[in-house]
């Protein structure tokens, strides 16, 4: 019987175990889910304060004159693309953009579901009154669950918007209009073309390079900081 009722506290304390593991799962999943929300766009500020003074033309951030371009090949939706946009452009925007040594080219590589089309189309669309940058920065930091559904022209608005796009109209029409829509599908074809199939891809070109080549995805700004210098 002793050894009966052990066997039985054993697997009540694993149940026990086990419930607290999901609730606290469960938690963390409640906790996460928090972008996405139209009616609540966050770090407007911050965005602004990142990339204030920089010059911007189209989708291209930095000065015209820089020695060096980065193409960054990136999908609005993906996850690893938010997370390199917070924890690595921010030292290569404060240092090399900032000072003219190179200009980011964040160019659309569409390829978690169809909702990224519209929102790359959205970003390209801002681009075109100089808040291009301020759109991708903006989203990320309010990027919802990919695949979800949060894409919609609400949170696409709220975004540009919170971006400083100052004519909304012309906004809706040009993200909506064929040639943008069409940009968005060539530098897809342009990502698959130079080999990549993930996001964020980064391809590099300069007075030390032979023409464009691919980066893939550096993971940390010291390597992407490397490999400016080395195209200098």
């Amino acid at each position: 019987m002793s050894d009966r009722r052990e066997s039985l506290i054993k697997l009540a304390s694993a149940a026990v175990f086990l419930t607290i593991a999901v609730v606290a799962v469960l938690v963390v999943i409640s906790q996460s889910g928090s972008g996405g929300d139209a009616g609540n766009v966050q770090d407007t500020t911050a965005v602004e304060q990142l990339l204030d003074g920089i010059p911007q033309e189209g989708m291209v951030l930095g000065q015209a004159g820089a020695t060096v371009e980065l193409r960054e090949f990136g999908d609005l939706q993906c996850p690893a693309c938010k997370g390199f946009s917070e924890n690595v452009l921010p030292q290569i925007i404060e240092n090399q953009v900032r000072n003219g040594e190179a200009k980011i080219d964040f160019r659309n590589f569409t390829i978690i579901g169809p909702e990224s089309k519209p929102a790359g189309a959205a970003a390209i669309a801002a681009g075109k009154q100089g808040r291009g940058w301020h759109y991708v920065e903006l989203f990320y930091r309010n990027q919802g669950e990919e695949g979800s559904g949060y894409v919609t022209d609400a949170f696409l608005t709220a975004i540009a918007r919170g971006a400083g796009v100052s004519n909304i109209s012309q906004w809706n029409a040009d993200r909506k209009s064929k040639a943008v829509l069409r940009e968005v599908e060539e530098t897809t074809a342009e990502a698959e073309r130079l080999g990549f199939s993930g996001t964020p891809s980064l391809a590099i070109q300069g007075p030390g390079t032979r023409g464009l080549e691919a980066l893939g995805t550096p993971g940390s700004p010291g390597e992407l900081e490397a490999a400016i210098s080395a195209a200098r």
